[in-house]
Parts: structure tokens; C-alpha cells; sequence
């Protein structure tokens, strides 16, 4: 890997960190500004910003280039941390809300790192660039929760007021960074606008779109609702913490070996083993007696199978378009995948509500089981590893 990879995987852990620190604030800050269910609002609000900052993305990158998009980033979450911190300082629930939508914008045009990595890696490398970069998360997964754990009391009188201001530093860190990667250059052409109707007419990006969504659709279903299952059940808040802690660091930790797998056996059989282990999450939680360890062996396969869904689906976007239309079909994959997020976070809840546990890790099941589907039809089909021209 170059030095432009690794800056990039440094960028990723920094603006990961602003979300994982979020994440964990959220609802604690929302249920007391609100003092009702309300508190899920604010988190719910952020991953819809997530979705709509694909369609942001794919205005600002062909016209300030991959840097110039990525400083835009920093400086919308930054605005996004203040406005939370503004609305914590006023005790203002609506104003707490409206700093989702910047946070959320932020952090989805930042999901791009991925992308640029692939960009300034060599062709062999492009697998391994993508699982290193989003193995920066496995460095957000600490940064982030320290973070708050150290400065959430540093204002008594408001809570979690200090995490909002410090929160900032890291996109001006990640802003300082970028200015030493070096990024191809950017045209005008590399923004020209492909049909809807072309895009997803290509076998390669059916592939990759339904094998991401799949995963990430599956695991935040599961995994947004393991800490609540986990309490019916009898466990305390270190528990479920504990597990997700585990199911963070499998998600991001094969980052570092994902791509060499890829290189070594191929992309097909590595989204499929991550179909087969998300396969086995639900197995685990259908079949096992709810213990902790139950809990944690689920969400380990859960994490690791859509590190290797992901990254697979990434890993075959890069064959599906021409370089000039990279940025349309990236933003257009990325708000299909996270669409998906935001929809399996407005429903795990109601679902586990409304039908059980079971039915929720059954729902998971349909998507995953489709996606190994097609990936087969893809694999067998044996298509070209570019978009040919007609």
C-alpha cells in the first residue's frame, strides 16, 4: 500500500470517530432534551442525511475535485458538531435534531475515502485499498467512545457539552491530512451524468449494489436491536456494551486482510463467505440459548460477514463504470446501500417490538440469501471486468 492509502485510512478512523462518538450520544441526549421516545429522533434524522449526501456527492466531487469534496466534508460535520452542541447549550430538542442533517451529510461524502482509495492504488491493489480504508474503523471504534467517556462531564451543568466542541478537532485534522494525499486530477468529464436506466442495467453493479446492501442492511437490522434483546434477557449495560464493543472490532478488523483474500481466492467467494456467516449470526440467535457468549459469537459472524459483504460490493463497483462516470455510479450505489441503513433503522426496532427476536434475525434471512443468489448468477455469468461501450 502507497502512502496516499494510509493517509486516507487515517482520514477514515478521524471522521468515523465524530460518528461512533454520536452514535453513542444520541439517544442519551436526545431522551433528555425530549423526555420522551422521541430520543431515537436525532439518530434516526442523521442516517437519512447519510443517504441524501450521495446525492450531495455527486454534485460537489466533479466540480471540487476529490479533495476540495472531502474538505467540504470536515466542514459540514464540523457545523453539524456545533449545532449539536448549540442545541445542548439552549436545552433545545429541535435545534439538537437540525444537527443530524450537517453531521449526517458529512459523514456520507466522507464515505467516498473508499473510493478514492481504489483511485490512487494500483489496479492489483484496488481490493486491498478498499478493506484497509474502512478498517479505519476499527480505530473509530475507540477514538470515538474515549472521547466521550473523557470529556461528556467536563461541563457539569450540561452534559456531553464539552464532547461537541472537542468533536470538531478531528475533521480539521482529517482537513490538514488530505492536504498531503496526492489525488488524480479531477475534469469536468468525470462528472458526466449516466442514465438511471444504464446504471443499474449493468450485471456488475447489480452485483455489487445487492451484495452491500445485503450486508449492511442485514447487520444493522440485527444489530440495532442485540443491546434491547439483550436487557429482556436479563443483561446489564457493561454486557451489551461489551458486545458491541467485539462486534465493532469484527466489522473492521478483517479490513486488514479482506483485500488480500479477494486477491487470493476471489471477490465471489468472498461475499458468498460473508453471506454464509451472517447466515450463521442468525442461526446462532434462532438456536442458542440467549447466554452472553451466544450474544457475542452472533454478532462476531455478524461483523465479519458484512466486512466481507462490503468490501465486496465495493471491491466490484470498481469494475462498473468508465473513470469519467466513477462519481455518478458511486453516489448512486451509495444511496441504494444506505437507504437501505436508514430503512433497517427506522424498522428493527418496531419489528423486534411488534413480533419478537425471531422474527426479527428471520427478516434478515430474504435479503442475504438473494444477494448470494446473484452473486452466483454474476460468478457464473463470467462478465467482463470493465463497462464495455456499446
Amino acid at each position: 500500500m502507497n502512502r496516499n492509502v494510509w493517509l486516507l485510512f487515517v482520514c477514515q478512523a478521524l471522521t468515523n470517530a465524530v460518528m461512533s462518538g454520536q452514535t453513542i450520544m444520541a439517544s442519551l441526549v436526545g431522551y433528555h432534551l425530549s423526555g420522551s421516545a422521541l430520543n431515537t429522533l436525532p439518530m434516526a434524522i442523521q442516517m437519512v442525511a447519510v443517504m441524501g449526501a450521495s446525492i450531495v456527492a455527486g454534485y460537489a466531487f466533479p466540480r471540487l475535485g476529490r479533495r476540495g469534496g472531502f474538505w467540504l466534508a470536515c466542514a459540514i460535520m464540523m457545523s453539524g458538531s456545533l449545532t449539536f452542541a448549540a442545541g445542548v447549550y439552549l436545552r433545545n430538542f429541535p435545534l439538537y435534531c437540525a444537527g443530524a442533517i450537517p453531521a449526517g451529510l458529512g459523514f456520507g461524502i466522507a464515505q467516498h475515502l473508499r473510493f478514492a482509495a481504489s483511485e490512487v492504488a494500483t489496479p492489483e491493489a484496488k481490493a486491498r485499498a478498499i478493506s484497509l480504508v474502512l478498517a479505519g474503523g476499527l480505530i473509530a471504534a475507540v477514538v470515538g467512545p474515549e472521547m466521550v467517556k473523557r470529556t461528556n462531564a467536563l461541563i457539569p451543568d450540561y452534559p456531553f457539552l464539552a464532547t461537541y466542541l472537542y468533536l470538531p478537532v478531528l475533521p480539521v485534522l482529517t482537513m490538514v491530512l488530505l492536504a498531503f494525499v496526492e489525488v488524480p486530477p479531477t475534469t469536468r468529464t468525470i462528472g458526466v451524468k449516466v442514465p438511471f436506466k444504464a446504471i443499474v442495467g449493468r450485471p456488475n453493479f447489480v452485483a455489487a449494489v445487492v451484495s452491500s446492501l445485503a450486508g449492511y442492511g442485514a447487520m444493522n437490522l440485527v444489530m440495532a436491536s442485540t443491546p434491547l434483546e439483550m436487557m429482556l434477557c436479563g443483561f446489564g449495560v457493561a454486557a451489551s456494551a461489551d458486545v458491541i464493543r467485539a462486534h465493532s472490532i469484527s466489522m473492521y478488523a478483517p479490513g486488514f486482510v479482506t483485500g488480500r483474500l479477494i486477491q487470493r481466492v476471489g471477490v465471489h467467494r468472498i461475499i458468498l463467505v460473508g453471506a454464509a456467516l451472517i447466515l450463521g449470526c442468525v442461526a446462532v440467535n434462532l438456536y442458542l440459548a440467549p447466554l452472553f457468549s451466544t450474544f457475542m459469537i452472533a454478532l462476531g459472524l455478524l461483523g465479519v460477514g458484512w466486512n466481507f459483504m462490503f468490501v465486496g460490493g465495493t471491491t466490484l463497483l470498481t469494475t462498473a463504470y468508465l473513470p469519467e462516470e466513477r462519481v455518478r455510479v458511486q453516489a448512486t450505489h451509495d444511496f441504494i446501500v444506505f437507504g437501505s441503513v436508514a430503512g433497517t433503522a427506522v424498522t428493527s426496532g418496531a419489528i423486534q417490538a411488534l413480533y419478537g427476536w425471531d422474527a426479527l434475525n428471520l427478516t434478515a434471512l430474504p435479503p442475504v440469501a438473494i444477494a448470494a443468489v446473484v452473486v452466483l448468477w454474476h460468478w457464473a455469468a463470467k462478465p467482463r471486468p470493465a463497462v464495455a461501450r456499446a
